[in-house]
Order: C-alpha cells, then structure tokens, then sequence
C-alpha cells in the first residue's frame, strides 16, 4: 500500500510472500475500522480530499529481482506525481528498492531506522537481498547520508562490524534507557519494522526480541521530527502470529500519525 500526500502501497518481495499473506488488507482494515476515526493525534484530518490516498498493490512479477525493480519504479512514479510513499510490507527487503526511488529526489538523505535487529549484514543465507541486509546495500551504494537506528537489541559482532564499517548511529535499547535520542538535520526516511515494539504491544511478527521501544516513545519520536518527512515503510507484520488484531491496530495507527506529520 503507498500513501499520497502522502500516498499508501504494499509490496511484499515473491520470495517471502506467504508469510506475510493478508498483511496489507489487515492494515488497511484497521485503518478504517469504525472503531476509530481519521483524526491523527496532532489534529490532523485525514479524511480531507488529498489528505491520504491508496495507490494499491505493486505488481511484483515471478522474481524477487522483478519485485525490485517493480517496487523502486512504482515509488518513484508515485514521487513523480506529486506523492510521498508510505509503504506497506512485506519483510524489511522491501526497504532497499524504496528508498533507491527516494534518493533520486533527495540529494540530502538521512534514515531512521527502528527495529530489533540493524539488518546490516552482507549476505544471509546467501541472498545479498535478504530482509537481514538492506541497510548494508543502502549504505554500500551510498543512497542516504546517515542512517540512525533505534531499538536495536541483538546486535552481532558481524553486524557490529558494519556499523562501524558505513558510520551507522546504533541507538541500542540500553543506549535508550539511558536517554540518547536521534538528532536528525536531514530530510528524513523512516523504516519501521514492527519488532522494534516490544512483543507486549506487537505480537504479530516472525522475530519477537523482548526489551522492546512501546508505542508511545516510537510516537512521540515521530511527532517530535522537526525535518521534513519524506517516506516511511511499515514492514514486517505478520497476521499469522496477531489473532487477536492488536499489531494490525498498531500498523494502522504508525500510517495516521506517519500521514498526519507529511502532511
């Protein structure tokens, strides 16, 4: 699902589909579910014309190359015309092709990266592609200037390794606790993998880590931004593991105030 000005999309990468199947339509569910209303927390209508719009689906054709290249030419087509992408995964993969579409826009680029894990290293599995390294292909091709990453708790040497290696910011959660908090100057990108939540408030991912950020210091990061917001994607729910529609909820509630502080 991307989102327009902002404009929602969904992608998923063909290689991980399966796990992630419904995810979008959960989220866009919850988004409208009239057991809430399209106000956001700082006042914003999102119900107004223009305000937020669906762009829909991105075909992802029969390999996970195709879904790259689909994925970076829809956002940027979106870009194009006028929206900023809020897009809705999928694994963390999804990332990469997004924020290649976004650089074309933005010669100065910082992202913030919330998650459990960094995501940093160079292959997994043997897939350079992987959800567990896109933010080493992102820095390694130089597509953002910085790149500050909060929440993070199962950081290996191998990963810690690459952080030092492209100038990573690692927020860790006891660098939290101690009350660090990102400083950005930069037009920002925000990657929200929902395990950045602790499984208390999320439980609907395929990697629950305790010890995890709560909602309300993920929001008040966000409403706090005082550079430019110019895409975000929320990735990495898995309905599978969320009976209950609490981390739908909770992905519906990342896109308002997400849309409502583009706006």
């Amino acid at each position: 699902m991307q989102t327009a000005a902002p404009r929602s999309c969904s992608a998923s990468p063909t290689t991980r589909a399966p796990r992630f199947s419904g995810a979008r339509r959960r989220s866009r569910r919850a988004l409208h579910s009239p057991a809430g209303n399209s106000w956001t927390e700082t006042g914003v209508d999102l119900g107004a014309d223009g305000a937020l719009g669906d762009a829909g689906d991105v075909p992802l054709g029969t390999s996970a190359a195709d879904a790259r290249t689909k994925i970076e030419e829809s956002v940027r087509t979106l870009i194009e015309s006028g929206g900023r992408p809020i897009v809705l995964g999928g694994d963390h993969s999804v990332t990469y092709p997004i924020v290649r579409a976004v650089r074309w826009f933005h010669p100065r680029l910082s992202i913030l990266h919330f998650d459990a894990h960094p995501d940093l290293y160079p292959e997994f599995e043997g897939d350079r592609y992987s959800h567990a390294c896109p933010f080493a292909r992102i820095m390694e091709e130089r597509l953002a200037d910085r790149l500050v990453q909060v929440g993070i708790r199962t950081l290996t040497g191998a990963q810690r390794a690459q952080a030092e290696r492209y100038g990573v910011e690692v927020i860790d959660m006891r660098a939290w606790v101690a009350g660090r908090r990102p400083a950005l100057h930069e037009p920002v990108y925000v990657s929200i993998d929902i395990d950045a939540f602790d499984p208390a408030f999320a439980p609907g991912v395929s990697h629950r880590e305790p010890g995890g950020l709560t909602v309300r210091e993920v929001l008040t990061v966000l409403q706090g931004l005082s550079v430019p917001l110019v895409g975000a994607d929320i990735v990495e729910f898995n309905p599978a593991q969320d009976p209950s529609g609490m981390t739908a909820t909770l992905c519906a509630k990342l896109v308002k105030e997400v849309a409502g502080k583009m706006s």
